[in-house]
């Protein structure tokens, strides 16, 4: 297996001139070129293809982690979005309070995290549990698949028809976790069997009517990537947007697969409409940790504790199998990754046409986002100037 390297073209830097998606907020380019995990606290920025609305935080969707005490709420959420090695959450201490966290100053996604205690009953009295339900997007249900899940499924049913009631708009995903350590067949027996019961639960409830989606996972293979990937591809807007303008690349390109990643949690935000198989999504993740480490390694840094991935990177992987991957940089945290035969690479000329026309694409989705999200701002500042007098006081009812 032979491994690319970075590539300068002229046309990328040209095309690269077309990508400032915000227009009045250059400045923000200069605040992502920090290619930290650590920074997930701080600030959400406006730059990035506009994913949030640059005047307010509110589009920002919540996503819940939950479960009982050492389900590996914590666990998940360490080596997705913070790159820890699997044996290293083995020394992670148990949460003992409300966590939550902003996903957005390292990466294309944009959203916040609450990590729950397993203990804590956030239904009692002295929690607003309303109003932690109304902002969510997703909640995701953690059950170790390895322990007993009665109490689990319990859980599961309280919370989600507590939660529903608050919001019917909530995507529910249950995590099936810790699954390594079994064999294929007691994975899918131990599915069918927690689908059921949950499922049953609901019917009994006559709330039949609200769906969970199940996933078996585990933080020491790629399934935890991929199960995220699904629960995140949910709360983008332009997903169907996304994948059709994926659809349409393929076709005239020749190309078998390909991934729109987010390059620094491994989620991939959209693919084409085949089906996804799980050893090209690991070979996907593999190649842009590939990327990564050879450009930290030997890419050119401007400054210390510069971005390592730019609109220069680039990598080919040619596979035993007579097959390609090729990699190229969409934004700064985005990238295109493809699967196609060798012959098919022959045509690059053509391939790279239609790339550039897909990034283009891309760009004018996000700009259309942008002029949605100032436009409804500006209505809601105005509802709100309409509703108080010149001199600030609330006006009163007539």
């Amino acid at each position: 297996m032979s491994q690319g390297n970075k590539k300068c073209g002229e046309e990328e830097v040209e095309e690269d001139e077309t990508l400032a998606m915000t227009g009045d907020d250059d400045d923000d380019d200069d605040d992502l070129d920090t290619f930290t995990d650590g920074d997930l606290d701080s600030g959400c920025e406006d730059g990035v293809l506009g994913c949030r609305d640059p005047f307010s935080s509110e589009v920002k969707p919540r996503i819940l982690l939950m479960g009982l005490r050492r389900s590996g709420k914590s666990s998940i959420q360490k080596v997705v979005f913070h790159k820890m090695s699997p044996n290293e959450t083995l020394f992670l201490e148990s949460t003992n309070k409300i966590c939550r966290e902003d996903v957005s100053n390292s990466s294309f996604v944009h959203f916040q995290i609450w990590d729950f205690p397993g203990q804590i009953d956030f239904f009692d009295p002295t929690f607003d549990y309303e109003m932690i339900f109304r902002g969510t997007g997703a909640l995701i249900f953690v059950i170790d698949s390895q322990d007993d899940y009665v109490e689990a499924l319990s859980r599961l049913h309280l919370t989600v028809t507590r939660a529903y009631k608050v919001n019917p708009d909530i995507n529910f995903e249950v995590f099936i976790h810790k699954v390594d350590g079994l064999s294929d067949d007691h994975k899918i027996e131990k599915q069918r069997d927690i689908q059921k019961r949950a499922n049953d639960d609901l019917v009994d409830a006559a709330l039949e009517r609200i769906h969970l989606s199940f996933y078996l996972t585990s933080i020491y293979d790629h399934s935890i990537f991929e199960a995220f990937s699904k629960v995140v591809q949910k709360l983008i807007p332009e997903l169907p947007t996304l994948e059709n303008l994926l659809n349409i690349f393929i076709t005239n390109s020749a190309i078998e697969k390909a991934f729109l990643f987010d390059v620094v949690s491994k989620i991939y935000i959209a693919t084409d409409s085949s089906p996804v198989d799980m050893q090209t999504y690991e070979l996907c993740c593999d190649m842009i940790d590939v990327v990564i480490d050879i450009s930290c390694i030997y890419g050119v840094m401007g400054n210390e504790g510069g971005i390592p991935y730019d609109k220069e990177s680039m990598a080919i992987i040619r596979l035993n199998s007579t097959s390609v991957m090729y990699l190229k940089e969409v934004t700064k945290f985005l990238a295109l990754v493809c699967f196609l035969r060798e012959e098919s690479f022959e045509r690059k000329g053509l391939i790279d046409y239609n790339f550039h026309c897909f990034r283009k694409a891309i760009q004018e989705v996000f700009e259309v986002r942008l002029k949605v999200l100032r436009s409804r701002k500006l209505l809601s500042h105005r509802r709100r100037s309409r509703q108080a007098t010149p001199n600030g006081t609330p006006r009163v009812p007539s």
